[in-house]
């Protein structure tokens, strides 16, 4: 860009600005394209009918410059009229990024649009250079020391160009050496252990974790010197960090320098400010005694526990800060927690968004943290995780902020991300267990929105056919009892499980009613009667089945009371990753049925996470039935078996579990 304000010499009448004064008649604009008129004049602090001088035109001129829009401007005098030429920047019509990966080109766009270069945006070389230095330290920050930027500026007609940014990434430099100096009472690998930076190494292909870059040795060295300060070192200090590169820009050396000092213990634990709770009960949630070890870690958790307890009092916003006062003479540290809890907060509404098909009355139904009542960390958390565990919802999110204007008044705001709760599948396959398999099934655990579950499902396979109808309202009354209906029928063909020679056709329906204990507890309660039809083939079959036909007959009628219990504490109704879940049941025939036993059976998960999207479950199934009064053992057709997958693997399909001695031919 340059600047050229000429003043006219000349006496004669020529055009050019005269250093002497005069009286502006008229101002003419020259060279506009782009830029209207208006914008100009609104720029320009001389009016017709100003008196002015080279000065006042110097600063007008500066003023134009100002407005970023032109390339060059001179100021002339044609007689008394001012003229104002200008030559306008360039117009950018088009921007085209090549060759980058490790940066997104939107989001090379988007920087590049907050710096001033975009399509349509005057185009200023200045700021391409300046951008161009600032993409190369991106780069360099990620460990590309040898990435490159070179831009083309192409002119088009009508003053536009076009812009064309060429990246070589180059390639990462890889940590070849990391060394710690100054250490005394620790292994170099047990402080290098606290780096995620590492050497190249042979897992290094995959994790990239000798990929160096100024963002992850920042992050180490915060790990570095918690690691210390957890252990007492209270005067660790990194001092000195150098990153040298190989000549070919290809190995990054990194030493860093240390300073450990001594052990510090605690001498006091002192508790400070408004103790609005007994400090007696403050005191337990202290998790670090007189005379131990220094800790960073405890103190952080100590101000967690005791600031979560006061939330759960109302005081949501409490302050409590650990400081301590350290004693270089005799290595002890004086801890003091100064304690704020602020005015207690109360929910002034409960607000829920992203829930476009489940109704509000579903998720608030689940809230245990009243509107109007004071706020309670535990209680909003709790809520939070009640909603997880229906299994409508991918992720819920909840923040409480204040209400404008008040200081003790906040709103709860849940925000949801819905899943698909509900089914229809077609299936058709082959399974070594069950050969041939059709099936039908639809299911809606939140049935239009309701939260109610319905679902019908339609089954054969070479040695089942089932029709099974079931519908449950969780929330039957408004303080959460259940009820559920279920209709059933199946045709099963033992043979074809590894079983013996004999058919069941079944059917029959079922009630259920379910009360919460707690928000983690419920019993249910179910009564169920069904008919049971047996045939026994004309092949072999074993001895215990034919001695159980010939006693009891081949059509029962049951009527079955239940009862169970269930706890659970997993994070997420769809697809846990954390938590652990239990349940025990138990089953009778009522006294006068055809036939009298009982079943119980226990059911218990566990869910740990690993890293990322790995978990590892256990899980565990345990049985136990007998009969009673009249029927002398467990019906045969009520034995629990295993085998299969989903089940014991390495075991074909039910092939534990009792089984017959011998067999004989049935005599029909």
């Amino acid at each position: 860009m340059k600047f050229t304000l000429i003043s006219l010499l000349l006496a004669l009448g020529a055009a050019c600005a005269q250093a002497d004064a005069f009286t502006v008649k008229d101002i003419r604009v020259d060279g506009l394209q782009r830029v209207s008129a208006g914008s100009v004049f609104g720029a320009f602090p001389i009016n017709i009918g100003d008196k002015v001088d080279s000065s006042k035109l110097a600063n007008a001129s500066r003023n134009l410059f100002a407005t970023g829009y032109f390339n060059d401007i001179e100021l002339m005098r044609d007689g008394n009229i001012l003229v104002i030429n200008l030559v306008e920047l360039p117009t950018i019509t088009a921007l085209e990024i090549e060759g980058n990966s490790a940066i997104e080109t939107e989001q090379l766009k988007e920087g590049l649009k907050q710096a001033g270069l975009a399509e349509g945006y005057v185009f200023k070389r200045s700021t391409l250079e300046r951008l161009e230095l600032e993409l190369e330290r991106q780069y360099v920050s990620q460990g590309r020391y040898d990435a490159e930027i070179n831009t083309e500026v192409k002119k088009l007609p009508r003053n536009r160009v076009s812009l064309k940014i060429n990246v070589d990434e180059g390639s990462v430099a890889s940590i070849s050496h990391i060394n710690i100096v100054g250490y005394e009472n620790f292994e170099k690998q047990e402080l290098l252990n606290q780096f995620e930076l590492k050497p190249t190494n042979l897992w290094s292909w995959y994790a990239s974790d000798d990929k160096y870059s100024r963002e992850k040795l920042g992050g180490d060295l915060e790990r570095l010197r918690s690691f210390y300060l957890d252990r007492g070192y209270i005067r660790f200090n990194a001092e000195s960090t150098q990153v040298s590169l190989s000549p070919n820009k290809e190995e990054v050396f990194i030493s860093v320098n240390v300073h450990e000092g001594d052990v510090y213990t605690v001498n006091k634990v002192n508790l400070a400010g408004e103790l609005i709770l007994e400090e007696e009960l403050l005191r337990k949630l202290v998790i670090m005694d007189e005379g131990e070890t220094f800790s960073r870690q405890k103190v952080t958790f100590t101000q967690d526990l005791i600031a979560k307890r006061l939330g759960n009092e109302g005081f949501t916003f409490a302050s409590v800060n650990g400081v301590p006062k350290i004693n270089d003479e005799d290595k002890t540290v004086e801890l003091t927690f100064f304690i704020e809890p602020g005015k207690r907060t109360y929910v002034r509404r409960i607000n829920f968004t992203g829930n476009e098909s489940t109704m509000d009355e579903v998720l608030r139904r689940e809230m245990v943290q009243m509107e109007g009542g004071w706020a309670s960390t535990e209680l909003i958390e709790q809520s939070k995780s009640r909603l997880e565990q229906l299994g409508f919802f991918k992720g819920v999110n909840v923040e409480t902020p204040k209400v404008p204007g008040s200081d003790d008044l906040i709103d709860v705001n849940y925000s949801v991300e819905e899943q698909p709760s509900g089914s229809l599948n077609l299936s058709i396959g082959y399974s070594s267990a069950d050969g041939m398999i059709l099936g039908t099934s639809v299911s809606q655990n939140n049935f239009m929105g309701t939260g109610k579950k319905m679902s019908t499902s339609l089954n054969k396979t070479d040695a089942v056919a089932s029709l099974n109808l079931s519908y449950t309202d969780p929330y039957y009354t408004v303080d959460g009892i259940s009820r559920g209906y279920g209709l059933f029928y199946s045709q099963t063909d033992f043979s074809e499980l590894s079983l013996s020679d004999y058919n069941t056709d079944t059917y029959g329906g079922r009630t259920t009613f379910g009360f919460p204990i707690s928000g983690r507890e419920r019993l249910s309660f179910s009564i169920e009667a069904s008919r049971t039809l047996m045939e026994a083939q004309e092949s072999g079959i074993a001895e215990e089945i034919l001695g159980f036909i010939e006693d009891e007959g081949e059509d029962f009628v049951e009527v079955t009371l239940g009862s169970s219990w269930s706890w659970t504490t997993l994070n997420r109704g769809l697809f846990p990753t954390a938590g652990a879940k239990q349940s025990l049941s138990l089953e009778a025939t009522v006294p006068g049925s055809e036939l009298e036993y009982f079943r119980v059976t226990y059911n218990a998960q566990k869910y740990f996470p690993i890293s990322g999207e790995w978990t590892f479950r256990l899980r565990t199934e345990l049985g136990y039935g007998d009969g009673y009064g009249k029927t002398d053992e467990l019906p045969f057709f009520r034995n629990f078996r295993a085998g299969g997958v989903g089940s014991v693997r390495g075991y074909t399909s039910n092939s534990l579990g009792p089984r017959g001695a011998i067999k004989r031919l049935l005599n029909t």
